[in-house]
């Protein structure tokens, strides 16, 4: 993912930058780009608004601006994710709650979440890890009687389905994408948020510009950053939405093929294929010993890696340290409950093999290989 050969950008992303570039305006605030991916996202997913910005974090970042924290308040989310999961969190001052996962998957368990919902729950924050469909719909209930709101990071998502044909991202109150590097279309860095409700796009829009209603002049109506997208940012984005359908299903193509030549493997727990869009392909060792499986698989040439993170996030070296200046609210005498099946997957029975579109039947058939030698 980091090589050419390992992208899907070519001559159509060469002509966008210099369709802008020739243009002469590269700003969002005035160019045509952004609003046209904007419009095309939304599209795609069947959403009333979908909202640029400058990165999956910055995506995150709105999404809980548009949940709107007291401070202290606290947002119930997963301790297997990247931490621009919770970053966002902490920056509008709430409190990251940490919830365990389904053993066999790694995604956040609604029974956890049920359990951890307080007087200060403001709301869940839902991630479809790996690419895998989390299960929206009952958080969603869970939300909703309880008047939270539900936040979904599908920055490892894109067209991952849910039960009932709806895409993840959709489900919640507010969905997030991201266009970094590593995930299924890229821009270098980029993000949008999705939502149907009015007043929470009318937040994220503004927070995303400084608070500025551009619309009335030169008026600041509230706190905001600069998290804008650029139009080469977005110019990018538009072509590689165009290679998106066919990048997620080559990707599910082979990663179904791998399930069936691993299917009735002992001491193997193979991912559920249904909705899944593949960003990585996840195997647990309900047994242990995932370290010594990537190492054997690393020395086959097979790119995998054991636990995904150095430890989960409720363990995070960064929850102890101040968060702003010397200060650590609103962290003070902040104590992350256990989760000991995230802990175990990180540390035990997790394995993820990177996965790419460029896959073909020799690759899939070489890393099966690989398997039945080593375990």
């Amino acid at each position: 993912m980091a090589e050419p050969a390992g992208r899907t950008l070519g001559d159509e992303e060469v002509a966008a930058l210099e369709r802008v570039i020739r243009s002469g305006m590269l700003s969002s605030v005035w160019g045509t780009e952004t609003r046209a991916l904007e419009r095309e996202i939304g599209e795609m997913y069947g959403s009333r608004h979908a909202i640029a910005c400058s990165s999956g974090t910055a995506a995150l970042h709105l999404s809980v601006v548009a949940a709107a924290p007291d401070p202290g308040d606290e947002i119930i989310t997963t301790p297997i994710t990247d931490f621009g999961t919770v970053a966002p969190i902490l920056a509008q001052n709430a409190v990251p709650v940490f919830a365990d996962v389904d053993p066999a998957t790694g995604i956040l368990d609604p029974d956890a979440v049920a359990a951890l919902i307080g007087p200060r729950t403001k709301a869940i924050m839902a991630v479809h890890l790996f690419g895998a469909p989390a299960p929206a719909a009952e958080l969603r209930a869970l939300a909703d009687g309880h008047g939270l709101t539900l936040i979904e990071d599908c920055a490892q998502a894109w067209l991952t389905d849910l039960p009932g044909g709806r895409f993840a991202g959709t489900a919640g109150h507010v969905g997030t994408l991201s266009l970094q590097q590593w995930k299924h279309i890229t821009c270098g860095d980029g993000g949008l948020t999705l939502t149907d409700d009015d007043e929470l796009a009318r937040r994220m829009r503004l927070f995303a510009d400084k608070g500025w209603d551009r619309s009335v002049g030169r008026v600041h109506e509230s706190l905001g950053l600069n998290y804008r997208m650029t139009e080469l940012q977005a110019a990018v984005a538009r072509a590689q939405l165009a290679k998106l359908p066919g990048v997620v299903e080559a990707r599910r193509r082979t990663a179904v093929r791998l399930v069936g030549l691993l299917r009735g493997l002992d001491g193997l727990t193979l991912p559920a294929t249904e909705g899944h869009a593949w960003w990585l392909f996840p195997l647990v060792l309900p047994g242990g010993g995932a370290s010594a499986l990537a190492e054997k698989l690393r020395a086959a040439g097979i790119p995998a890696r054991a636990g995904y993170l150095n430890q989960p996030l409720n363990q995070a070296p960064a929850l102890a340290a101040p968060v702003y200046g010397t200060s650590h609210y609103p962290l003070e005498g902040y104590r992350p409950q256990a989760c000991p099946e995230a802990e175990r997957l990180v540390s035990d029975t997790l394995l993820v093999i990177d996965w790419n579109e460029h896959y073909t039947d020799e690759h899939v058939d070489a890393v099966a290989a690989a398997l039945l030698r080593s375990l």
